[in-house]
């Protein structure tokens, strides 16, 4: 059951059968910090698991969904997970938590959704996105694989030459753009996303559960085909990426505020 002592990083609220959780590191652009990484990794089967919730709607604080990776100074990628499994295997449980859960959710995004905020994001049942919304997976330019997820979802909504083109160049692209590729259901004005989640939450909420949580179930199933083959082969590509002297020097390039000078090592 969604309880909200158990996250730190996640707001929760629960109305008439709907629970909004909101990324709460406004901060750091909802950036994903180990904490949050293991909140995401466990709040999907709580939200299944709670008999007074139908539907969910995720979102971010602030005027950003999602950021990906907090790659900010004091950044500790070792640090203990309050899950006790290792960060890949955070992620798998991500991505499978998505995918397993039965209730309908809707991505409100109202920002930025880049890397693993993008993944999480796309992987929701509907897209809503704000004009200002901007959308990447910049795993590449971080110098690490798109492994927690991208290399699945990306694919399957926009075609595999275009998510290539994507995922290897990292490049961002607006609401409009994205709209136009099948990465989002529907476009709104700035400010409105959550609001047009909303409604669409409240229909799905008040409508015959059964007959959409099994047509979800349904068409999830070729997702999870998916997943189950990329997804344990792109997580290992990455961990060993952050072992290579390309992602030390994003890092720190990053954190200096300059561009990265890879060697491609």
């Amino acid at each position: 059951m969604l309880d909200q002592a158990d996250y730190e990083t996640i707001q929760i609220s629960k109305d008439n059968g709907i629970a909004v959780l909101t990324l709460n590191r406004p901060e750091r652009l909802n950036a994903v910090n180990p904490v949050m990484h293991s909140e995401l990794a466990t709040i999907f089967g709580a939200v299944e698991s709670d008999p007074d919730v139908n539907v969910a709607v995720l979102t971010g604080a602030g005027r950003g969904f999602c950021s990906g990776g907090d790659f900010g100074p004091g950044r500790d990628a070792q640090a203990p997970r309050k899950t006790g499994l290792t960060m890949m295997q955070e992620a798998r449980r991500i991505v499978d938590g998505i995918l397993d859960l039965e209730k309908p959710i809707i991505a409100a995004v109202n920002g930025a959704a880049v890397g693993l905020g993008a993944t999480i994001a796309l992987f929701c049942d509907v897209v809503i996105a704000a004009r200002n919304a901007r959308f990447g997976d910049t795993h590449v330019k971080m110098g690490i694989t798109a492994g927690d997820g991208g290399a699945v979802i990306w694919p399957l909504l926009i075609g595999i030459n275009r998510a290539k083109q994507l995922l290897m160049t990292g490049d961002l692209i607006n609401a409009d753009e994205a709209y136009k590729l099948g990465l989002v259901s529907q476009v709104t004005d700035e400010g409105a996303a959550l609001d047009e989640a909303m409604k669409l939450a409240r229909r799905l909420a008040d409508g015959p559960s059964y007959a959409i949580r099994s047509t979800k179930v349904s068409v999830n199933k070729l997702i999870k085909e998916l997943s189950n083959l990329v997804l344990p082969l792109s997580l290992a590509l990455e961990e060993v990426s952050m072992t290579k002297e390309d992602h030390r020097e994003a890092v720190t390039a990053f954190q200096e505020k300059r561009e990265p000078r890879f060697t491609g090592k």
